[in-house]
């Protein structure tokens, strides 16, 4: 009799371990978890489509910066072009000639002490042009030759 009462015992244990309605309760169970996967993958992927397409958008605008870039560049060029066109000794004498500037004589140098050095004589339209030609020269480039002085025409005083 005590061997018949072990296996009703084993089998009382296997039955709390194993419940004979488990169908029905486990689907119950197991129904919020599979809706939360569902929900957690769903927004996983809206919120990579929306990732996606913010990085599309901001390439658009780097590629627009960058053609905007490029065209401010080639404008900054010219401008600078031009302003080493008007610098330019050719372009300068002639704008001195036009205003009524004329080539100044030889300096004078006033000194420490108060003497002055080298004689002034009055500025005269008849002197030479200041360049023969746009091109500086090689003594000019190198820095050995200061450029003549322009002064007004004291013609009129």
């Amino acid at each position: 009799m005590k061997g018949q009462g072990r296996p009703r015992g084993r089998q009382k244990r296997l039955a709390a371990l194993f419940p004979s309605g488990a169908g029905s309760a486990g689907t119950a169970a197991r129904t919020p978890f599979v809706v939360l996967i569902v929900v957690l993958l769903g927004s996983g992927l809206i919120t990579l489509l929306l990732l996606n397409s913010a990085l599309n958008q901001g390439s658009f605008e780097l590629s627009k910066l960058e053609k905007k870039t490029d065209e401010l560049t080639d404008e900054q060029q010219a401008l600078q072009q031009d302003v080493d066109a008007y610098s330019a000794p050719g372009a300068l004498e002639r704008r001195a000639r036009r205003l009524g500037m004329v080539p100044g004589g030889s300096p004078a140098f006033l000194l420490p002490d108060g003497t002055v050095r080298g004689r002034t004589g009055p500025a005269t339209s008849d002197g030479a042009p200041l360049s023969t030609s746009a091109e500086p020269s090689a003594a000019s480039a190198a820095g050995h030759r200061a450029p003549a002085a322009l002064s007004p025409t004291t013609s009129g005083r």
